[in-house]
C-alpha cells in the first residue's frame, strides 16, 4: 500500500467519523423542532425494526412542533409507542392520520443534561479519530519496514496524518461549540 493510499484512507475514515458525530448531534434536542429528533427512532412494524423516516414523512409546521405523517395508517400507533419509549421527553398526540409532537420548553437542568450528552458524543468522535491516526501511523511504519519508502517520506506522511487528525478534531470541537450554543439558547 502506497503512502498516498494510507493517507487517503485515514482522511476518509476521519471524515466519516465527523459525519457520524454530526448525525448524532441532530438527534439531540434543542429549543426548536427538527426531524432529526425522531427520524432514527426504531419502530417494530411488519415483523421487523424500521426507522420512522422509512415509515413516515416528518415536517416542522411550527418552530416547536413536529408532524409525523405515516404512509400506512397501520403504523400510526406503533410509531406513537416508539416515540414514547425513546425517552426523549416528547409526548406524541395522535390526530386522525398524523402524530403531532409539541416540544415543551426545556428547563435549564435538561439543557445541561443535553450539553453533557453532546460532549460525550464529541469525545467519542475524537477518540475514533485518534484510533484512525494510530492505525494510519502503524500502516506507515509497516510500509517503511518493508523497505518501499524512504525515511523522509515516512516522516512527512506521519506529519500529514497528525495534521489531518488535528484538523478533524478541531472540526468536531467547532460542531460541539455550535450545538452547545444551540442547546443553551432559550
Amino acid at each position: 500500500m502506497a503512502l498516498d493510499d494510507i493517507l487517503l484512507e485515514a482522511e476518509e475514515k476521519m471524515l466519516k467519523t465527523e459525519e457520524v458525530v454530526q448525525k448524532e448531534f441532530a438527534g439531540v434536542r434543542t429549543g426548536k423542532a427538527s426531524p432529526g429528533l425522531v427520524e432514527n427512532i426504531l419502530v417494530e412494524v411488519y415483523g421487523s425494526m424500521m426507522r420512522i423516516r422509512e415509515l413516515a414523512g416528518i415536517t416542522c409546521p411550527e418552530p416547536r412542533m413536529l408532524l409525523v405523517q405515516p404512509w400506512d395508517a397501520a403504523t400510526l400507533h406503533p410509531i406513537e409507542k416508539a416515540i414514547q419509549k425513546a425517552n426523549l421527553g416528547l409526548n406524541p398526540a395522535v390526530d386522525k392520520k398524523f402524530i403531532r409532537i409539541v416540544l415543551p420548553e426545556l428547563s435549564t437542568e435538561r439543557r445541561l443534561e443535553f450539553v453533557r450528552t453532546v460532549k460525550k458524543m464529541s469525545e467519542d468522535g475524537r477518540v475514533a479519530i485518534r484510533h484512525v491516526r494510530r492505525d494510519g501511523l502503524e500502516a506507515l511504519k509497516k510500509e517503511a519496514k518493508n523497505g518501499g519508502v524512504s525515511e523522509d517520506d515516512t516522516e512527512m506522511a506521519e506529519k500529514e496524518i497528525q495534521k489531518l487528525s488535528d484538523q478533524y478534531i478541531a472540526k468536531i470541537d467547532t460542531h460541539l461549540a455550535h450545538k452547545e450554543k444551540e442547546i443553551m439558547t432559550v
